[in-house]
């Protein structure tokens, strides 16, 4: 029989132990996204890219012909890194950009956190050769999107059968805080929630509201 200790599981990730790649979000790309309403797209890339800085993760911005095509990246990940600039590529893999390979090697973590427009594009290409090459692969499902929901659900297939890991951009941000007596980001991480996380942000406001209600506190 296994013992039970209270420590995390080592697939649980952790703001220190990798980067995150957000790939293409920008208008052009946004127009044809079918898979998921571009609202809920933008709040949920918001509602990473927040998680990302409150937690100082190891974050790549990168776009695709960002000034004779695709235009700037969305300003709900622009606005939260105002000093990053993003890497604009001509290649659709992400991963074949020397540029990238530099960045990735220069923060030096084996784990690699994706999200982007197309899924089967721009997300694909870099979770497959990430995995390729040794790299565990976690992919932010609702801050992707594509042409169809079959593009995007076959998309995310091949890559869970490749082994990379599904997630959503809510459980990204929780999964970074993971307790809430980490008092250190826990305003942050409530008032992100309320943001932008949909009916579980109301939830935290009306228990504030009416109650004085706090996770943890």
């Amino acid at each position: 029989m296994p013992t039970a200790t209270a420590r995390p599981g080592a697939l649980l990730l952790s703001p220190g132990d990798h980067t995150l790649i957000l790939i293409d979000h920008q208008s052009q790309m946004a127009f044809a996204t079918k898979s998921i309403d571009p609202v809920l797209l933008r709040n949920n890339a918001a509602l990473v890219a927040k998680a990302a800085a409150e937690f100082g993760v190891s974050t790549i911005l990168t776009t695709v012909a960002e000034k004779s095509f695709s235009g700037p990246i969305f300003h709900e990940i622009s606005d939260v890194f105002p000093n990053e600039v993003a890497i604009d590529r001509t290649t659709m893999n992400t991963w074949e950009d020397p540029r990238i390979a530099e960045r990735v090697n220069a923060i030096g973590k084996g784990r690699i956190v994706l999200a982007g427009l197309w899924t089967s594009v721009c997300i694909v290409g870099p979770a497959l050769s990430a995995l390729d090459q040794g790299f565990e692969v976690y992919v932010i499902a609702d801050a992707c999107g594509d042409i169809s929901d079959e593009a995007h659900e076959r998309a995310v297939q091949r890559m869970i059968q490749a082994g990379a890991r599904p997630m959503t951009s809510l459980q990204y941000l929780l999964e970074l805080q993971r307790d809430w007596a980490r008092s250190e980001t826990y305003d942050q991480t409530v008032a992100t929630s309320i943001a932008h996380g949909g009916g579980y942000g109301l939830g935290l406001i009306y228990a504030r509201t009416m109650f004085g209600g706090g996770e943890g506190h």
